[in-house]
């Protein structure tokens, strides 16, 4: 509970007069001039000030970055200036006592990590002198940070991120910082899912996961058969058959067809790329520096060691991929790949080990490079750029959109027009290649060339519309201007290694379906069979159909194209059925059969049918700003917006299935589970359909209206559903119940950082359903780690 107490036994070498304060809160003599806020120091009360005035009075004299508090310059200096060989700077003794607190040091130097004063210092300024549970969890994470920080210092190879310079114009966007993540995977959480044996598998403290020099996929692909530790292997087995629909594969890495030969003519296999050698890693570094001519990569940037690499490409295309598979596994080579591309593809899997330092390094590495070379590319045209370049930008804006900070959405949404642009310009080069062509049929390499660009543009389109769905930004790309484009082909054929003339046969077995003749037998009531692929980039054109028309003013009165678009959904909605069953299996575990594209398009299908009915922009707007009471707000606002209807029946029958498949698997298993093996895809289509079925309910609980006797019938189903959760507390709130559940379970193991705000922002919309708010003041004092601040300036790497 935010905010309960936690009784500290002092030791006898600790025992210091802070340690022995009582727990009556000491009175807040000391008013804000700019608002009601009181405080018990005068010291808080400054510094709570400049949070109105936006004065930064601590500047670093080593760059040029400045910061609202002494303990935020004090962290970044010991985390970016520690090796530039300077004198650094340390903590006031005097806050703590002086001789005393020298005492308690020197006690206390047995241990092998020792918690310095700047950190107690920021414990203090961001609790008041109350010490919680978060403050507790603050020391322990600091401890765990030093430990991982102490494993990482006896690596051969690469620095870490926190060792690395910066030059003075860059330092505040590279500047990292040290996490203390409030919600997103820690070590006892995992206790009963990885293997208890130290050498197979670890979890550091910042929740990476540490793979054995020799054997760098041990841990995703070693001894436990499909790569899974024992704990959590014997959880997926007690599952459903439901649950298990995608085929548990011998290895995430290589996986062949049981119907395929032996020999492999007609196999499908997918292997994730890997390095082989310390000369192959030390190529990589070689090539980034090649592409650095402004030399504005910090000259102590080191790629990660061996094992690290080879996990994040594992994680990527293990995890990340099959969910956006635009790259392609079997001409990946990390040695000859763009650097841009290369460092952008590791960010993202070292966001899904959980190494959140060493994924922004990367991620500002890439972004660095695509900007050289887009600014000093001569004579720019869209037509010329490289695949590359709209491969890493993607990539870069997935990360940035994606990270719980406003300002990586705001940079995203200022390139957003250039990736547009090279899109445009690479789609009309694509169209003169084929031209020329004319009707001879591609080689493999002219085949693979042209598919990786249709899948780049349509990955584009799919990112562009979860933009949309989700900060209720205008899409940049229509489908129109596809014009007679393929849709993407199979995962089958993508993956396929064969001989040439096997290919060929596959090639002329294989659909071609183009997206406009697709999207006219949609609204024609025609299925159609194509890709899972296909599929997903389907589900976003009718998606962004209802957007299109929700915000025409002609909308009320434009009944026959709410018709017809309802007409298009429920016929795309039957095409599942005929989809092209995709026979490469998957290391992903999700409640569902087939391809996880399918499972990603489903989710958007019941989040394009609620918005028929219910629109909820402002929620929208306000989460582009990252403030978790102004998304809350936005919710509680929304109320009106839910009507009592037949057709609202059917909408929340949507929202019944999207609660229904964590609930029926286990929320607590989904919220460890999900954020690895599912897509961003689900909680970003989740948030409107839990917010829709929270205010029905509520609506219902409270309206003086009486139910109807549909109503009641899914009131109770949804009752039913959600049983063995309910206590006598929330028997007649189930709409808070809803709420406070799905909040959980989104922040409770965070991969991306939007994650976290919109667990916080359902849990405070679960306290409004039930009239109870926490104190804003209370709460606001207590900063919310996460793997990025949610706006605060000084943390932002943008």
């Amino acid at each position: 509970m935010p905010g309960a107490s936690v009784a500290v036994m002092p030791s006898s070498a600790t025992s210091t007069p802070a340690s022995r304060k009582t727990s009556i809160a000491p009175e807040r003599k000391y008013k804000c001039q700019f608002c009601n806020r009181a405080f018990s120091r005068s010291e808080h009360r400054s510094r709570h000030e400049r949070s109105h005035t936006k004065e930064r009075p601590f500047k670093c004299l080593k760059c040029r970055s400045t910061f609202v508090r002494r303990d935020l310059l004090l962290r970044h200096d010991r985390t970016v200036h520690a090796k530039d060989g300077g004198v650094p700077l340390h903590s006031d003794g005097k806050r703590r006592g002086g001789p005393k607190a020298a005492r308690t040091a020197s006690g206390s130097s047995k241990s092998a990590l020792a918690i310095d004063t700047s950190t107690l210092e920021q414990i203090e300024a961001s609790s008041d002198g109350i010490f919680d549970v978060e403050t507790a969890a603050m020391l322990v994470a600091d401890l765990q940070h030093k430990a991982h920080a102490a494993a990482r210092a006896n690596s051969d190879f690469g620095a870490s991120p926190s060792s690395m310079t910066f030059p003075p114009n860059g330092s505040s966007m590279l500047e990292p910082s040290v996490t203390y993540p409030n919600g997103s995977i820690g070590l006892h959480q995992w206790e009963g899912f990885v293997s208890q044996d130290p050498k197979a598998h670890s979890i550091t403290s910042n929740g990476s996961m540490p793979f054995d020099a020799q054997n760098p996929n041990q841990l995703l692909s070693g001894q436990h058969g499909n790569g899974l530790a024992p704990g959590m292997q014997a959880m997926i087995n007690s599952l459903p058959p439901s649950a298990t629909g995608t085929p548990a594969p011998q290895s995430p890495f290589v996986q062949q067809r049981a119907d395929s030969p032996a020999d492999g003519s007609q196999s499908s296999t997918f292997k994730a790329p890997q390095i082989n050698s310390d000369e192959e890693r030390n190529m990589i570094l070689d090539n980034i520096r090649g592409n650095d001519s402004e030399h504005a990569i910090p000259e102590g940037f080191r790629v990660p060691n061996l094992p690290s690499l080879n996990r994040y490409l594992a994680t990527y295309f293990g995890l990340f991929h099959h969910h956006l598979p635009f790259l392609h596994p079997a001409s990946f080579e990390p040695t000859q790949v763009s650097p841009a591309l290369l460092l952008a593809v590791l960010s993202i899997g070292a966001l899904y080990a959980f190494d959140q330092e060493q994924a922004y390094v990367l991620h500002i590495g890439s972004k660095v490079l695509v900007n050289q070379f887009l600014q000093n590319k001569e004579n720019f045209s869209s037509r010329k750029c490289p695949l590359w370049t709209m491969q890493s930008s993607l990539l870069n804006m997935i990360f940035a959109s994606w990270s719980g900070d406003a300002k990586g959405l705001e940079w995203a949404c200022s390139i957003k027009g250039l990736l547009a642009n090279m899109v445009a310009g690479n789609r009309y080069e694509l169209k003169l290649r084929q031209e020329a062509r004319g009707e001879r049929s591609p080689t493999r390499a002219e085949w693979v060339e042209d598919e990786g660009c249709r899948r780049t543009y349509y990955a584009v389109y799919i990112f562009f519309g979860l933009l949309t769905l989700t900060y209720n930004h205008t899409p940049a790309i229509s489908f129109n201007e596809f014009e007679d484009l393929q849709l993407p082909s199979t995962e089958a054929l993508w993956n396929l290694k064969v001989s040439e003339d096997a290919w060929q046969e596959h090639l002329r077995a294989s659909p071609s379906v183009t997206i406009l003749k697709a999207h006219g037998d949609l609204f024609q009531g025609e299925v159609l069979k194509y890709s899972a692929f296909a599929t997903r980039v389907m589900i976003n054109a009718l998606f962004l159909e209802v957007w299109y028309h929700k915000r025409s003013p002609e909308a009320l009165q434009d009944v026959l194209t709410e018709y017809k678009l309802r007409i298009a959904l429920e016929t795309w909605e039957k095409s599942l059925d005929l989809c092209e069953p995709e026979t490469v299996a998957v290391p992903l575990s999700a409640p569902h059969k087939g391809h996880p594209l399918i499972f990603n398009a489903k989710a958007m299908f019941r989040n394009a049918r609620a918005r028929l009915e219910v629109d909820l922009k402002g929620v929208q707007e306000a989460l582009r700003y990252h403030e978790s009471y102004e998304v809350a707000a936005a919710m509680a606002n929304a109320r009106d917006r839910v009507k009592r209807s037949s057709e609202m029946i059917k909408v929340i029958q949507e929202c019944y299935n999207c609660i229904e498949t964590a609930v029926r698997q286990g929320v607590r298993w989904v919220a460890r589970t999900s954020p690895t093996n599912w897509s961003i895809e689900h909680p970003l289509c989740g948030m409107d359909l839990i917010i829709i079925l929270s205010l029905w309910l509520y609506r219902l609980e409270h309206d003086e209206e009486p139910a109807t006797e549909e109503e009641l019938i899914m009131y109770n189903k949804i009752r039913e559903l959600l049983g063995k959760d309910l206590d006598d507390r929330y028997v007649p709130q189930l709409s808070s119940l809803v709420a406070r559940l799905w909040g959980s379970m989104l922040d409770e193991v965070v991969v991306w950082g939007i994650t976290r705000l919109m667990g916080e922002s359902f849990r405070l919309h679960s306290q409004a359903l039930i009239g109870y708010v926490d104190d804003i003041a209370a709460s606001s004092s207590v900063s919310t780690p996460s793997m990025t601040s949610q706006g605060a300036d000084e943390d932002s790497v943008y």
